[in-house]
């Protein structure tokens, strides 16, 4: 059994849970040790079972809460050199281990490894986490559909999937002009139709779960979101990440 769960998901912090029935790892900490540990108890999970945390990039979204967590509870953190010392110093934990890009690391059960992708950080990578004979990918802030995407992706029977702007909302939208650019380049975000064009071009049989995450408060909307799979439904379990609270547990 696979348990996963987005512990946030937004440009406000990210953190996902993926585990079995004895441990499990978290991928980035971008909210407080105290959001994340209030967070897991609101849906029957335990900090206790978290083996290792695994950042995919530099931003403060995605690494704020990282080194108050491995303080407080000595959760072994695993992220590239160039991202650690690229690292804020309120972010960076005190120790960390070396995460080498593209290598199986293997945690107990569970089997990590990150793979490169693009985006406006200095080393970003993004996750497939594999236990038993299943495979969950992290898959967020995301610029362009590379050869490491689509790869990755098709290997995947969930995945958290960047959804994060619609192309319009952001194009009439508060954004300076040079933000609205960057968040559509290929060192930006997906937004909602390439999000669409991935799982169409090349969403496996074994594909079940698509989780849509990282959702714009300012560019986007839930339900704007969730419109633009319309057509997939029926092929797959389409579920919502908030920014603000866990999602459910859902079990693989």
């Amino acid at each position: 059994m696979i348990e996963v769960c987005a512990l946030a998901s937004g440009s406000n912090g990210n953190c996902y849970y993926i585990g079995n029935e004895s441990e499990a790892i978290l991928v980035d900490v971008g909210i407080s040790r105290r959001q994340i540990v209030d967070r897991m108890r609101q849906v029957g999970l335990s900090i206790n079972k978290v083996k290792a945390i695994f950042i995919s990039h530099e931003h403060s979204d995605h690494s704020r809460g990282v080194r108050v967590l491995h303080q407080k509870l000595c959760i072994p953190v695993y992220m590239t050199s160039i991202t650690y010392n690229n690292s804020r110093d309120e972010n960076r934990p005190e120790k960390y281990v070396h995460l080498k890009v593209g290598e199986w690391l293997v945690i107990g059960d569970i089997k990590v490894k990150a793979f490169s992708k693009s985006h406006d950080a200095v080393d970003p990578c993004s996750f497939i986490v594999k236990i038993g004979e299943k495979t969950v990918g992290v898959m967020t802030d995301i610029g362009k559909l590379c050869n490491n995407v689509v790869y990755y992706f098709n290997l995947c029977h969930a995945v958290f999937l960047e959804t994060n702007y619609d192309h319009q909302m952001l194009m009439d939208g508060p954004y300076p002009l040079y933000l609205k650019h960057r968040v559509a380049s290929d060192r930006g975000h997906l937004s909602n139709n390439q999000a669409v064009e991935l799982v169409e071009k090349h969403g496996s049989d074994v594909l079940k779960y698509i989780f849509l995450s990282h959702i714009s408060q300012e560019n986007n909307h839930p339900d704007i979101a969730l419109k633009a799979f319309d057509k997939l439904k029926g092929k797959y379990l389409i579920e919502l990440t908030n920014r603000y609270a866990p999602t459910q547990v859902f079990q693989l």
